[in-house]
């Protein structure tokens, strides 16, 4: 196991963080393949930092033993400057306090750059393709130069990732089931992960909004393929997946080992990991567009009541909740419009009006724009 630091800029003087990295396996030169794995990238989501802990056990055990075929990069911390921001006693690592941005979105892409860069460079050879692409994602990330912190955090995550052929971003939800989001195309080769881990939901999209983390490390793959479709063959080399390890409160020992077994059974699938994978279970629900999704927010503002449970299949005209005004003695229903599963909803119990309740993955693409929850 190599232990890397990764410094960022300093947010003030005297201060100054950095991203621990942790690489198993074999050198990149004489492994397969690469595999990314980061948690907490919202620093308040701590399940997958526990899972990472675990992970990060197996994969010395593994690498030890001669039985890791790829080299594995793991960052069990992705958000130390996230990690630090509390207000009052409350954890708030979602947000950069200072700029108010999402530490999850606004990633760079830069695919339009590196089509005028390869244009006269690509080959007829996929594979060689491949390699020049991902030299290419390091040399421009390595020229980037940030001004601030949040900037710095970004651009060291992506260098690490960058160059991967599998990239897992570990994040959970306010209270939800275990669920994921990736691409159409990667979809397929992801779906042993869903099984593995039990996946409620599968939310697919190629352009979700607001570069988040995972599409950054693919949107410069597709915007290649799309810009040489009729001149070079260029694979999609790199598939990424955020899983979202269930709700805020599900931390424990029990179910971080379970779903650290689910990632290397599943990397074991793959050959990333030698010998024999267990068979995958069933897929528990379909794959779904995650433009299908009903946000369901409520009208106005009051006490929470909450009718069904997460995990459920909803019909539509179901009353997944309730909103209580005892000042006007109303119980205002929310009533949802698509049928689906249930698969996340707020932890808190008290609505502003407006404020996003709960959500229901549906089958039928029905929202456009943004995607993701703001």
């Amino acid at each position: 196991m190599q232990v890397h630091h990764h410094p960022l800029v300093g947010a003030s003087l005297g201060t100054g963080r950095a991203i621990t990295s942790y690489r198993f396996g074999p050198h990149d030169g004489d492994a397969s393949s690469k595999v990314y794995i980061q948690a907490s990238l919202h620093a308040d989501e701590l399940p997958g930092m526990v899972v990472a802990w675990y992970l990060k056990r197996r994969f010395a055990e593994l690498e030890a033993s001669g039985k890791l075929n790829a080299c594995v990069v793991l960052v069990p911390v992705a958000n130390p400057a996230g990690l630090n921001q509390h207000w009052f006693g409350a954890h708030m690592g979602r947000f950069e306090m200072r700029s108010g941005q999402d530490f999850n979105r606004r990633f760079p892409e830069f695919g339009a750059e590196l089509a005028v860069d390869l244009k006269h460079r690509l080959t007829g050879d996929a594979t060689q393709n491949a390699r020049l692409i991902r030299a290419a994602l390091r040399d421009h990330l390595t020229a980037l130069e940030a001004a601030t912190e949040l900037e710095s955090q970004r651009i060291e995550l992506l260098k690490l990732a960058c160059d991967a052929d599998l990239v897992i971003d570990l994040h959970c939800d306010w209270e939800a089931v275990a669920h994921l989001y990736t691409t159409p195309h990667a979809w397929p080769a992801i779906e042993p992960l869903a099984r593995y881990l039990g996946s409620e939901a599968q939310l697919l999209s190629d352009v979700s909004g607001g570069e988040p983390f995972d599409e950054a490390c693919t949107a410069a793959w597709r915007y290649l393929r799309d810009a040489f479709a009729e001149r070079f063959p260029v694979p999609m080399g790199a598939r990424s997946v955020t899983l979202e390890l269930r709700g805020v409160r599900d931390v424990s020992h029990e179910m971080a080992a379970r779903d650290a077994q689910a990632i290397v059974d599943y990397l074991t699938h793959i050959g990333a990991i030698a010998g024999d994978a267990p068979q995958p279970p069933p897929l528990r629900h379909p794959a779904t567009p995650l433009a299908g999704c009903e946000y369901v927010q409520a009208p106005v503002s009051g006490v929470i009541l909450h009718r069904r449970e997460i995990g459920e299949k909803i019909r539509a005209g179901d009353v997944i909740a309730e909103v209580l005004d005892p000042l006007d003695d109303r119980l205002v229903p929310l009533v949802a419009q698509t049928e689906g599963v249930l698969y996340a909803r707020h932890w808190t119990r008290f609505a502003t009006a407006g404020m996003l309740v709960a959500r229901i993955a549906g089958e039928d693409a029905a929202r456009q724009g943004d995607l993701l929850v703001p």
